[in-house]
């Protein structure tokens, strides 16, 4: 396990996360989308953001920025990441915050057609019809 005094100076922003390849917990950075420094883990690990966002979808989000995408079920966006890393393993941490998809989704493709449904139904009729 982990020794208090790694953690002296950390601030409360940050997170614990359990690697996938060693079960110790790490700290996650305080930046979203930001990879943990290369002493809490290695460059060589792909890393991948998987939490939910306002609208409660799962997002998945590469800390390299290439892939990301939109889920129904958290098993799913595990899976995605999971494929994405292939062949080697990956990290993954949940920010327990929201989380939203700053890419194109390459997830789920009705959900990009929902989230937009959902956008105009909260906009009223107007929106739909351009009055």
């Amino acid at each position: 396990m982990f020794d208090d005094k790694l953690l002296a100076g950390r601030t409360g922003q940050e997170r614990s996360i359990a690697s996938p390849i060693c079960n110790e917990p790490l700290v996650a950075a305080e930046t979203p989308f930001r990879r943990p420094a290369p002493e809490d883990l290695s460059e060589a690990i792909p890393v991948f953001f998987i939490g939910r966002n306002k609208d409660g979808y799962w997002v998945v989000r590469g800390a390299d920025g290439k892939s990301g995408g939109l889920f129904w079920r958290k098993q799913a966006a595990i899976r995605f990441a999971t494929r994405n890393a292939w062949p080697a393993q990956c990290a993954t941490i949940f920010p327990s915050g929201t989380v939203e998809l700053d890419l194109e989704n390459r997830g789920n493709p009705l959900l990009s057609h929902a989230v937009v449904k959902r956008l105009l139904r909260r906009m009223g009729p107007s929106a739909t019809t351009g009055s």
